[in-house]
């Protein structure tokens, strides 16, 4: 019922952990986005085939990865690290941070790569020809044309990161606890109602993001058409 709606904007606790999520999942979706970009841009450039297929594979390896597996693993680092640092804070915000970045490049690069490969390989040489300097290239010429890829590795990156529970349970600390892991720690006792009402609310705005995703690479796909046309 509607009651619930307005108890969950009276809960400090609720609100305090999806503070929490959309910090980290717009934080991490970020940071993965401007490294996988470059580093499509990387593959792109690349002349040697079995060395750009040996990346690509690499870059893979935390998508395949079961999620227990990669968070196990990451904590285990996170943990060795912190001994040799000396730190008592051992997993903290930025710990999580890393490991939301390192399972959300590989779908940034996903989605990215294509974009690269379906452009125009003049463009950037027509460029360079009218006077831009290599960056001027990037920047004016290939950034509009893999915009697209861009957007939607970023909205898959941001839900990714405000779905996952497994990687952030094990290397979250305890000063920093997310949604995911606040209806986990419900589920010992009792969750209150005022979690599906907020559930509801994020499946309706991830339904938009969605949306706008496809939206985005309809309009981009119409207008490689045209230009082919």
């Amino acid at each position: 019922t509607f009651y619930w709606y307005a108890e969950l904007f009276r809960s400090a606790d609720t609100f305090n952990a999806l503070k929490n999520t959309l910090i980290l999942a717009v934080s991490s979706a970020l940071i993965a986005t401007v490294i996988g970009t470059f580093a499509s841009l990387g593959l792109d450039r690349m002349r040697h085939r079995v060395v750009r297929g040996a990346v690509r594979s690499l870059t893979n390896i935390p998508m395949m990865n079961p999620d227990i597996v990669t968070g196990i693993s990451m904590m285990l680092l996170f943990v060795f690290v912190g001994n040799l640092l000396g730190s008592t804070d051992k997993l903290n915000f930025w710990t999580l941070l890393i490991a939301h970045v390192t399972f959300n490049l590989p779908y940034v690069i996903l989605n990215v790569s294509p974009k690269f490969r379906q452009m125009d390989k003049f463009l950037p040489e027509a460029a360079l020809d009218l006077g831009c300097t290599p960056a001027q290239s990037f920047f004016k010429v290939e950034l509009p044309n893999i915009m697209p890829g861009i957007v939607t590795g970023f909205i898959m990156a941001f839900t990714l990161s405000l779905d996952d529970f497994v990687i952030s349970y094990f290397c979250s600390g305890s000063d920093f606890q997310t949604l995911p892991i606040l209806i986990y720690s419900m589920t010992k006792k009792e969750v209150k109602p005022d979690i599906y009402a907020l559930s509801t609310i994020m499946i309706l705005a991830i339904l938009l993001l969605l949306i706008l995703s496809t939206l985005s690479s309809d309009k981009d796909d119409r207008k490689r058409r045209g230009f082919s046309g």
